[in-house]
């Protein structure tokens, strides 16, 4: 494997990776809209109806937040593609779109520390215990797109 080839998959392995907090914390579990998952949370959680309030006002803007920097990510995915499968992909394009998504992903991921660490000083410790168990399934029961087009692609011969 090339250089310019690890680099690539590395890049989309990280796009993708980010993408696990992101959804988790976005979700927090399978649900149908964003805020009927949040509610379904809170109701998990067991929060009071002042956490509640505390916990919907700090969700709002993250939500917020996190939509406008996927968007920017999946912009740079859609470059980077490009470019991969450009009739000449040129090296230098492709490590400046890497270095973009490396950065938007590093924002993201700080992003969403912030958000936890704020979630976190409106729960009880029982109630953060919770949260983390759920989050850690959440990332245990998750594989990547890219992983599951790979497990489900037919065997070619």
């Amino acid at each position: 494997m090339t250089p310019r080839h690890r680099n690539i998959l590395l890049a989309a392995s990280l796009a993708l990776n980010i993408g696990f907090v992101a959804i988790a914390v976005q979700r927090h579990w399978p649900g149908d809209e964003p805020a009927q998952a949040a509610a379904s949370l809170t109701q998990r959680l067991g929060l009071s109806p002042g956490k509640q309030a505390a916990w919907a006002a700090l969700e709002a803007p993250f939500l917020e937040d996190l939509a406008e920097n996927w968007a920017d990510i999946r912009a740079q995915r859609q470059a980077l593609l490009d470019e991969v499968f450009a009739a000449r992909p040129d090296a230098a394009r492709l490590d400046g779109i890497q270095a973009k998504i490396a950065r938007l992903q590093d924002a993201q991921q700080k992003r969403v520390i912030r958000q936890l660490l704020a979630e976190r000083s409106v729960l009880d410790p029982g109630q953060q215990a919770m949260l983390k168990d759920l989050l850690m399934q959440e990332f245990a029961a998750q594989a990547t797109r890219v992983e599951q087009l790979h497990q489900t692609a037919p065997a070619t011969r």
